[in-house]
């Protein structure tokens, strides 16, 4: 895969979703959403990630006809300007965004491998443990590391047996996790870095942030706002890139790639 220079691909985050839990309100409109896209390319991502569904902890499902109506004319407005990838689990809005200009399925059902083989294009197959709705219930593993593990090799064999051109891999930071669950990850991504197939890693401004912001000032808030988590944001961007990751998903683009210059240097 092709991938930057001075460290990881860095993907840039696209919410034109109006509950996203983070950085969507004012980009619903796809004009909105098109000029921040393109903002994101000047700010140096390879990819923008463009999400019609949230998929916080909580949130419920989106119609097809709705998300097909938040996404496809933002991924047909930024296709021209740089490599798109569409963050969905429907097929029916796959389709439509690669008919549109998307170059990448983001999945985080880690069930389009069919249909990305059928479009020839990559799929990311993220793990996840239950749905948005239910994922952040008491989340459980014997193993984390090795479940995660094992099932992103599976994903890989599924996603090649079909004829997928590119596999990549997501273990899910924050879907289905505790922060615990979150940080062996972390600690432990040559375990996924080494399985033959580009990490991806999304960190970037999630809930186990801000609970480690927290307590790092001393506080007994719990969790600091998601637009407070730059500084925990970059660290766990760089620590992946050092690990190994190929790709690291984020809202703050041009931060990011600024860190992962230094890092790289």
């Amino acid at each position: 895969m092709e991938t930057l220079k001075t460290g990881p691909m860095v993907m840039g985050i696209l919410n034109v979703t109006p509950d996203s839990f983070s950085d969507c309100a004012p980009f619903v409109t796809p004009e909105a959403a098109v000029a921040r896209g393109r903002q994101l390319f000047d700010e140096g991502a390879a990819v923008v990630d463009v999400g019609g569904e949230s998929t916080r902890p909580g949130a419920e499902p989106v119609p097809v006809h709705e998300e097909l109506a938040r996404v496809v004319d933002v991924v047909a407005g930024l296709a021209p300007h740089g490599r798109v990838s569409v963050d969905t689990t429907k097929p029916e809005v796959a389709r439509a965004a690669v008919a549109a200009g998307a170059e990448i399925l983001n999945d985080v059902s880690a069930s389009l491998h069919e249909v990305a083989a059928e479009l020839n294009v990559t799929w990311i197959a993220v793990h996840r443990q239950g749905t948005p709705a239910t994922m952040q219930i008491a989340p459980h593993y014997g193993d984390v590391v090795a479940e995660v593990r094992d099932f992103l090799v599976e994903a890989v064999e599924r996603g090649r047996a079909v004829g997928v051109p590119d596999v990549w891999i997501d273990p899910g930071i924050g879907f289905g996790k505790t922060t615990g669950h979150n940080l062996e990850l972390l600690a432990n991504l040559r375990q996924l870095t080494t399985l033959g197939a580009p990490v991806v890693v999304g960190a970037s401004r999630k809930r186990f942030i801000g609970e480690l912001h927290a307590m790092s000032d001393g506080g007994d808030r719990g969790e600091v706002p998601t637009d407070d988590r730059l500084e925990g944001s970059l660290a766990a961007a760089a620590w992946a890139f050092a690990q190994g990751a190929a790709v690291v998903r984020v809202h703050d683009v041009a931060a990011t790639v600024g860190a992962m210059k230094v890092v790289a240097a």
